[in-house]
């Protein structure tokens, strides 16, 4: 799931494929017939993760978009199996990232299924308005509602799939232009209170051998630089292959950082840039722009193929 689908556009990367170039090409004709809904898009972020290590395989879904069945209608329209699913990895708690969860746990139907959190994924959340009135988001589901899934949560570093992926955890702020989002806001104690840092925001990792990191967003409010430096860091890997997801550089406030952030991507220099989600039109043009030849635009139905994990 993403804000955007584009079945039309042609791409040059071998690595980037349209869902229905690569399922006729697997599948044949016949199955293109039989499937012939597209899958369609909304204010959301979720995408599967197959990784692989000779003979193992894993499954991870990052994020579940913000309806309560359009990962599942996009799933069948695609011809995925959730149930394959061994693993449920949620980038922080705001409803455009949580909003399919119980519907997901209920069609994986695994006893017992990981679903990785945040302790402030849990905690009601919503944001300000210039007059002071706070918007409340719609709760992240109860622990009720996601039996029998088994919650872990973690602010650290967290191994998951063999090893073959990692989870950053809390993302320290240390880049100067990464702000936080300022507008954001937790209750706790019967009050509301101010959190610009949202701490529950974190990434999700593979290291494909030979290439590099591959790091995945949601939004990124951690900051996309800071997320990357991050993942540097924890995993002793300096080079980036590929960095995909929300960006984060929508709207006036943020719209300021497309500029320092290029400037550090030119730097970081990574092989694909696939900004999506809460990326915004301006940076995504400004993207495309400095990256020719790094960037790629995300639809939902894109398949990357990254080679094998290390």
């Amino acid at each position: 799931m993403d804000n955007t689908v584009d079945f039309l556009s042609s791409n040059t990367r071998k690595e980037v494929q349209s869902l229905w170039h690569w399922t006729k090409e697997q599948y044949g004709t016949e199955w293109a017939q039989a499937h012939k809904e597209l899958p369609f898009a909304e204010h959301g972020f979720c995408m599967l993760i197959r990784v692989f290590q000779n003979q193992e395989t894993c499954t991870i879904l990052f994020d579940t978009g913000v309806s309560s069945t359009g990962v599942i209608v996009n799933a069948k329209r695609m011809g995925i199996d959730l149930s394959e699913v061994s693993y449920v990895v949620l980038s922080h708690g705001h409803y455009d990232h949580f909003g399919g969860l119980p519907a997901i746990v209920e069609a994986v139907n695994r006893i017992d299924l990981p679903i990785i959190t945040h302790e402030d994924m849990f905690k009601r959340k919503g944001t300000v308005s210039l007059s002071g009135n706070v918007r409340e988001y719609p709760l992240f589901p109860s622990i009720e509602q996601l039996t029998p899934a088994r919650i872990i949560n973690t602010k650290e570093p967290h191994l998951i799939a063999n090893n073959l992926a990692f989870i950053t955890g809390e993302i320290p702020r240390e880049v100067t232009f990464e702000k936080g989002l300022m507008q954001n806001r937790i209750y706790s104690n019967n009050s509301w209170h101010p959190d610009p840092l949202v701490l529950d925001d974190r990434a999700l990792i593979v290291n494909i051998k030979d290439k590099g990191l591959v790091i995945i967003s949601g939004c990124a409010h951690s900051g996309i630089i800071n997320t990357i430096r991050y993942a540097q860091q924890i995993t002793g890997c300096t080079k980036v292959y590929a960095i995909l997801g929300g960006f984060h550089l929508a709207g006036k406030e943020f719209e300021k950082r497309i500029e320092p952030t290029i400037k550090e991507l030119k730097v970081i220099n990574p092989e694909f840039i696939v900004p999506s989600h809460c990326t915004g039109w301006r940076a995504l043009v400004s993207i495309a722009q400095e990256f020719p030849n790094n960037f790629v635009s995300n639809s939902v139905g894109n398949i990357y193929q990254f080679g094998q994990t290390q």
